[in-house]
């Protein structure tokens, strides 16, 4: 008998809304299941068990009285800890914020409770989600690292704590942990979801993401979540879509597939599970070739980070300058590093990043996505969060991008591709991820 924690999104409130599930049923089942594996994996900074209870018999009332609010109506989330939320603590894991409590909801989490969500807590990220190796344990291997800076909600998706949690990501810090975890994590085209009420790294390449356990289930996040926010400078206006309508399609896509820089320097597993996955979707149909841009992207890699540690100096310069000694090695690190970084530079890093955006969108353009592995290796060791080698591009030019669980490297770790398409193409993107998924069939559980 399946119980209920294991349900996906799509079909939890399936079942809420034909009356087989009740939100409360399936709040205390999520309640449960962290229960029992938080000692272990260390997912939450802040659950507050009661108030998810009240908020899951308020959401059953409401489904009896006037029907479901909308496509999460029953639905527990989880929320990395650097979104705001409305009377709960919210630190960014850093003795710098302790006892902060912000007094709205960011826009993401607004959303997702007007859509019919019930917040069940705060996940651990890494220090303002930056490099700081996080307390949290890979659910598939408690020596190997989840990823970051998303941990918690990475790891506490993968292990069935609950089906669904926000990220964000500035360099590879949805895609990587996704990865890493056995997990689908998504990260939409830069300014598509609001960025208001998030703690910033850098405001140039700060993208929110989520994490689900199906393509489906992120197509109904992204559902919610796109939406103009004027409080958001960046924000973008696009039109209201239904992003699970095109999962069904039964088209083949046409692929590119970035050989270069993606596979040339993964590992040689990797690189050998690449291969075979390349070779299963050309036998079911579709249509794969080579594809390369004129830029070195060690050079673009170099830009990107020039960029990121700046725009983090920013970001934390008056927080720094009062409580320096409060901040982590690793972070104090990345500001630290910023604050030395001359205009000129900054200037010359960003001319490249526009340099390679132009060069991508040519390539990408032939091609419903772009395909790559979604890390070079297994997830490491708890020294590290891992290498961000192939999520970083994506970032850094703005494009939509989903990793999607592909096997099991030989130790027993996840492994995964990635798929990357042009600007506001996020339809496409998800139909390209649907019919992978479908062909791959891959389905993870972690071992806990």
């Amino acid at each position: 008998m399946t119980e209920p924690y294991e349900l996906t999104i799509a079909q939890a409130a399936a079942e809420i809304r034909r009356g087989g599930l009740s939100p409360v049923e399936l709040t205390d089942s999520l309640l449960a299941r962290s229960r029992t594996l938080d000692p272990q994996l260390n997912v939450w900074v802040n659950l507050d068990e009661d108030a998810a209870r009240d908020a899951a018999a308020e959401s059953a009332r409401q489904l009896a009285e006037s029907g479901p609010a909308g496509p999460l109506h029953g639905i527990p989330f989880a929320v990395k800890d650097i979104f705001y939320t409305q009377g709960v603590e919210t630190t960014g894991c850093s003795k710098v914020y302790e006892g902060f409590v912000p007094d709205y909801d960011s826009t993401a989490v607004a959303l997702l409770k007007q859509a019919g969500g019930i917040m069940l807590g705060k996940t651990v990220t890494t220090e303002f989600a930056m490099f700081e190796p996080p307390p949290t344990k890979n659910p598939w291997n408690f020596d190997r690292t989840p990823g970051g800076s998303s941990s918690g909600s990475a790891a506490g998706t993968a292990a069935r704590m609950f089906p669904v949690a926000l990220g964000s990501q500035t360099a590879g810090s949805v895609l990587r942990p996704a990865a890493y975890t056995g997990v689908v994590g998504i990260k939409p085209t830069l300014g598509l979801v609001s960025r208001y009420g998030v703690m910033p790294v850098a405001w140039s390449l700060d993208t929110m993401g989520w994490f689900t356990r199906t393509v489906e289930d992120a197509a109904i996040i992204l559902g919610v979540l796109a939406q103009h926010d004027p409080n958001d400078d960046i924000s973008l206006t696009s039109p209201a879509t239904d992003y699970t309508a095109s999962l069904s399609s039964a088209s083949p896509p046409k692929i590119g597939y970035m050989y270069q820089y993606f596979v040339e320097e993964a590992t040689p597993e990797v690189q050998d599970h690449i291969d075979h996955v390349v070779a299963s979707l050309i036998q079911e149909g579709a249509f794969i070739e080579e594809v390369r841009i004129p830029i070195d992207l060690h050079d673009g890699r170099e830009a990107h980070g020039i960029v990121q540690n700046a725009e983090a100096a920013d970001a934390h310069a008056s927080d720094f300058a009062a409580h320096a000694d409060d901040y982590m090695p690793t972070t104090r690190g990345v500001i630290e590093n910023g604050m030395s970084v001359p205009a000129t530079k900054y200037i010359q890093a960003q001319t490249l990043r526009r340099d390679l955006r132009h060069e991508l969108l040519k390539a990408v353009e032939p091609y419903d996505a772009i395909l790559t592995p979604s890390t070079l290796a297994p997830a490491p060791d708890t020294s590290t969060t891992g290498n961000p080698a192939c999520q970083w591009l994506w970032t850094t030019v703005g494009f939509p991008a989903i990793s999607i669980p592909s096997g099991l490297s030989e130790d027993g770790l996840p492994l995964g591709i990635q798929l990357a398409s042009a600007p506001l193409e996020e339809a496409t993107l998800l139909s390209a991820a649907s019919w992978c998924e479908r062909v791959l069939d891959v389905h993870l559980a972690p071992p806990v």
